[in-house]
């Protein structure tokens, strides 16, 4: 007889669990997030790990034996889906995906499964759609393998039974959302079923060396539903990032245990599904065809790749008694910071001003080397003056108006020089001990001199 099942309240948030329900959870702080889901009682009687259906235990193994084996990757077809992983997928490797509706999940998974299986066996198991839906974007997308298994179901041992029968090297799960195991008592996509089910797939993988790949959907805040334990629970974890109406897809990393973390691959959408954009520095350049004030082009790292991006910057007059601040890709705060630092140290006082601050192309800048293209863009805003279209520019802003160093300078001042770029202020620690062809690289160390080599 089954053991009698309790309840406990599991924050979604962070997966903490408590006895009782609060309006906050304890653990985290987090208000409104704690859902009631049933758990077994625990019995006196200690259940052996195979009555249990546990794994026996390993066999033990030194360190030195396990990092000389080398992870075995499988290319998806798509090298810039391929730079996200980490160079490939991993044999035993759990990927979690997520993306707002409509944005490209089911499509890139699609073509990488349809491209994965002439190689070894794939599953792609649906629970949102038919046999005959995927079939359907199949043919739109061109794709016509026929070695790759389907299969619509929403029970998590259904899908584990049919891809141990097919021997799957590769199981894609679209959307870990629809799944449901008969074990918990609670419908698809509660808090109890996502952890059973992500642990049940996790557990498979682990044991059968099965690369798994779970679409996941996302809140309205951006973040993929269910209790923050889903994500602890994988190996990888990758967001689909996009501007509305734009047809570009970014795939970024933010967890990866065989890769770098905050690595990206863009997409573009066309009518025939994404298609690997192989130089994206192009698409986050505007290219105007006279200077205008306000522009500036960077040179950011994402992951290990330096990309070219346009920074913009509008400053007009304020008519209100509190004047704006408004970014789009930069952090609000970091830009206030910043507009501190040039009016204490440059003189330049912009609180009769609004301010704007805009990244090209959808992207978010969350390291500090732009911080001195957008102060630049925001002084030639304001004095209605263009930049050199062929200048590039970073560093970093201390407090006391210094110009602080970032790593890879030289690369990514060879990036710019592949893109045609003739000048760049930089940093003088970021200035390279050999010259650079075709590249007159400014050093300067503090605010004022930057100003100074723009005016």
């Amino acid at each position: 007889m089954s053991a009698r099942s309790r309840t406990v309240y599991v924050c979604s948030a962070c997966g903490d669990s408590t006895p009782k329900w609060q309006g906050q959870c304890p653990a985290c702080a987090a208000w409104n997030t704690l859902s009631a889901m049933s758990a077994p009682r625990q019995t006196g009687r200690a259940v052996p790990p195979r009555e249990a259906g546990l794994a026996p235990a390993g066999v033990v193994q030194t360190l030195g034996s396990a990092a000389t084996a080398e992870a075995a990757r499988l290319p998806t077809g798509s090298g810039e889906f391929d730079r996200v992983l980490g160079g490939g997928l991993v044999a035993g490797s759990v990927i979690l995906i997520g993306g707002d509706p409509g944005i490209g999940k089911s499509t890139l998974l699609l073509q990488a499964a349809a491209a994965l299986s002439p190689v070894v066996p794939v599953l792609y198991a649906t629970g949102e759609e038919s046999l005959k839906q995927v079939g359907l974007r199949a043919r739109r997308l061109g794709l016509s393998s026929t070695t790759l298994g389907l299969i619509a179901e929403t029970d998590v041992e259904q899908i584990l039974a049919a891809a141990v029968g097919q021997g799957a090297r590769v199981l894609v799960v679209d959307s870990i959302q629809t799944m449901g195991t008969a074990a918990v008592e609670s419908s698809p996509g509660s808090v109890s079923q996502l952890r059973e089910c992500a642990a049940r797939f996790v557990q498979h993988a682990k044991q059968t060396g099965t690369a798994v790949v779970l679409i996941g959907h996302v809140t309205k805040e951006g973040v993929i539903a269910g209790p923050r334990v889903l994500e602890h629970l994988v190996d990888t974890v990758l967001y689909f990032e996009s501007d509305a109406g734009s047809r570009y897809r970014i795939v970024r990393a933010v967890k990866n245990r065989f890769g770098a973390a905050n690595e990206i691959g863009v997409f573009s959408m066309e009518e025939q599904g994404l298609r690997e954009v192989k130089n994206p520095s192009a698409i986050f350049l505007s290219r105007h065809p006279t200077p205008v004030a306000g522009s500036l082009v960077t040179v950011t790292r994402e992951g290990t790749r330096p990309l070219l991006i346009e920074v913009q910057a509008l400053v007009d007059e304020s008519r209100s008694q509190q004047p704006r601040r408004i970014t789009v890709g930069l952090e609000a705060n970091r830009l206030s910071l910043l507009l501190a630092v040039l009016h204490r140290h440059a003189g330049v006082a912009l609180y009769g001003h609004d301010v704007f601050v805009n990244v090209v192309g959808g992207v978010h800048l969350s390291e500090t080397a732009a911080d001195l293209p957008a102060v630049l863009a925001a002084v030639s805003s304001l004095d209605d003056r263009p930049l050199a279209s062929d200048l590039v520019a970073f560093g970093e802003l201390g407090l006391a108006g210094e110009v602080r160093p970032v790593p890879f300078g030289e690369e990514r001042l060879r990036e710019a020089a592949k893109h045609g770029f003739k000048r760049a202020i930089v940093p003088r620690t970021n200035v390279p001990r050999r010259a650079i062809d075709g590249l007159e690289v400014v050093g300067v160390e503090r605010l004022d001199e930057a100003l100074a080599a723009i005016r």
